[in-house]
């Protein structure tokens, strides 16, 4: 497989981030296949190229939108005539806000993530400020707390009944404000693989993740039937994610599924043992020197990715038989040194690397170099190529 890569990308100077779209393509059909009949919301922060996005977008059946993950991202993408842009997380920024609400007083759908008062208020002063409607999704905390140990992630702060009632309320009390959408992101079930290093640790998860989806499935449906009782006109109901496209499609109150991960299949989805995806991006190195037999140190390297830090957190090499980190060093950020297996591995040649994590890779490169079969097939400019740097 490196090989077909070497004769595609023969001439680039390394470091580089390529793009495969065989395999994108076949990762495209997966995500199409495993949501059936629910429509699907591209998420921005996995891709983070304008080109790769409305690549995907052409290829997809039901694309119902994107969720984008900062209000100046949100903003960089209606300026590229994108719209139906849903902000997955709250926003603070005044400013940019401002910018926002005229594109929806122009037409533009603009949906922004509340589960705090504070939340409603800001919306709420600069709605009437530029005299339109804001229109709001409800977060849901849908992780679990098994006592012994949090399942899932620290976001919303509506995670029971009592605490989404009140919230409603004041919700109710402000004229301003339109519920149009609800989310409840089973991030334990659609972030956590069950197929960490540990075998032991992967039979705890695939434990928890049982009974995570009979709690997430009856707390969602209660708290969706409660807000409709405030608000029966919801657009959307958002969940899933790319580890549980083929469970949230079950979900009847779910309308939309949101997807980004899977498309590049970084290497932490390597660790879910229901997903077949095909390694569509990652980055390539040279090699430039050999302090020892069977030792040889690449240019570059360290793109470790975000989260609690560990080992699942560096790049994963494109062959993994062949190749392993030194565990003193590990991935350099000018340096990184390997140890090599079976090969023989010369100065100038080049290795291949995946990104852990999905669309940080891009904040390192202004260029995606594609490959289709064994022949170079362009590039695609990143959200960095473009000049844009969001967080």
């Amino acid at each position: 497989m490196t090989s077909r890569l070497d004769q595609a990308f023969c001439d680039l100077e390394r470091p580089f981030a390529w793009l495969d779209l065989d395999a994108l393509d076949k990762n495209i059909q997966m995500v199409q296949d495993a949501c059936g009949g629910k429509q699907i919301r591209i998420a921005t922060k996995s891709i983070r190229s304008i080109e790769v996005l409305r690549y995907i977008q052409k290829k997809l059946v039901n694309v119902v939108g994107f969720m984008t993950f900062t209000a100046a991202e949100t903003l960089f993408l209606l300026e590229q005539q994108f719209d139906d842009l849903l902000l997955g997380y709250p926003v603070m920024e005044e400013a940019t806000i401002r910018r926002l609400l005229h594109f929806v007083k122009e037409g533009k759908i603009v949906t922004f993530m509340v589960d705090r008062q504070e939340h409603i208020q800001l919306l709420a002063k600069l709605g009437q400020e530029i005299g339109v409607r804001v229109q709001v999704c409800i977060d849901l905390n849908v992780s679990n707390d098994f006592k012994v140990l949090y399942f899932g992630t620290k976001r919303s702060s509506l995670s029971s009944l009592e605490t989404l009632t009140p919230f409603l309320q004041t919700i109710q009390n402000t004229p301003v404000i339109e519920v149009v959408g609800a989310m409840g992101y089973e991030a334990q079930i659609a972030g956590v693989g069950n197929r960490p290093a540990n075998a032991l640790k992967g039979r705890v998860i695939e434990a928890m993740q049982v009974q995570a989806k009979k709690q997430v499935t009856q707390f969602r449906r209660l708290a969706i039937a409660h807000i409709k009782a405030y608000f029966p006109n919801l657009r959307f109901v958002n969940g899933g994610g790319s580890g549980s496209m083929t469970y949230t499609n079950q979900q009847k109150e779910v309308t939309e599924i949101t997807v980004g991960s899977a498309f590049y299949a970084p290497a932490l989805f390597d660790q879910f043992t229901h997903l077949q995806l095909e390694k569509a991006a990652g980055f390539a190195l040279r090699v430039t020197r050999m302090p020892e037999k069977n030792i040889v140190v690449c240019h570059g390297g360290g793109y470790t990715a975000s989260g609690a830090i560990g080992m699942d957190r560096l790049p994963v090499f494109y062959d993994p038989t062949t190749f392993a980190y030194l565990s003193l060093e590990g991935a350099g950020e000018v340096q990184t040194p390997i140890k090599v297996k079976g090969k023989i591995i010369n100065i100038g040649d080049t290795i291949y690397f995946r990104h852990a994590k999905a669309g940080e890779l891009c904040e390192r490169f202004q260029v995606l170099h594609a490959i289709r079969g064994d022949k170079y097939a362009g590039h695609y400019t990143t959200y960095r190529g473009d000049g844009q740097c969001f967080l």
